[in-house]
Formats: structure tokens, sequence, C-alpha cells
């Protein structure tokens, strides 16, 4: 990872830390809930996306190296809050996607601080079972 890459990845968690347990607690913030990879307990992640069809799509920030990213590796079965609602789905990581072209279909102010932050972008696609 380059030095920008690495400031860039200390910034934003420094930043999440404190915001993100604010952010989850919003019942209309959209959010991933994934099983722990080592503890087995349920963790949340707010995130920005959009629902297309029976399938909600999102870009990581910083790929594999995203903890909500390494769960999923782990146990692709999530859950994703929309709109105050929760659906199961599966995760996918697709690598071959351009995560760049992805976010001009996203959530415009998320999309904007993604790629801003972001460093090694990694679209996320959760089949909902629906």
């Amino acid at each position: 990872m380059t030095a920008d890459a690495e400031r860039k990845y200390r910034s934003a968690t420094a930043f999440q830390r404190r915001v993100n347990p604010v952010m989850r607690r919003l019942p209309f913030q959209a959010a991933l809930e994934t099983t722990g990879r080592v503890s087995g307990l349920p963790r949340v992640t707010p995130i920005g996306g959009r629902r297309v069809g029976d399938s909600f799509w999102l870009v990581s920030e910083f790929g594999e190296r995203s903890q909500y990213i390494r769960n999923i590796k782990a146990n692709p079965r999530v859950r994703v809050r929309i709109r105050g609602r929760w659906y199961t789905g599966t995760a996918h990581l697709l690598p071959d996607d351009d995560p760049v072209a992805r976010l001009r279909t996203l959530p415009r102010y998320n999309s904007t601080v993604v790629r801003a932050v972001g460093a090694g972008l990694l679209t996320v696609r959760v089949d909902l079972d629906v």
C-alpha cells in the first residue's frame, strides 16, 4: 500500500471509529450486518449503496482491508438494512467490476466520499432473499 493510501486509511478509520457508532443506530441509515470472523458476533457497519431489483450494491472504500469485507470472505451470509427494514442475503465480492463506474450509479454524497478517501475500492453485490 502506498504512503498516501496508508494515510487515507488511518484518517478514515480514526474518523469512522467516532462516527459509525452513531450512524449505525439511525434507523434509516443503510447498514450491513456481517458475522465477526473471530468472535462470531453480529457486526453492523453503516454503508452507502442502492437496491436494484433483488440486489443491493455498494463499494468498499478500502477493499479487502475493510473489516466487513474480511468478515464476508469468512461468511458471505449477511443482513442489509434498507430504509429501516432488514433483509437477509448473500454477499459477493466483485473484483472484476469497475468500482468507479459503479459509484456513478450509487447515491451521490456517499460515492463522492468513497472516491475522495478510498484506496483499493471493491464492488460488493448482496443478493437479497426476497
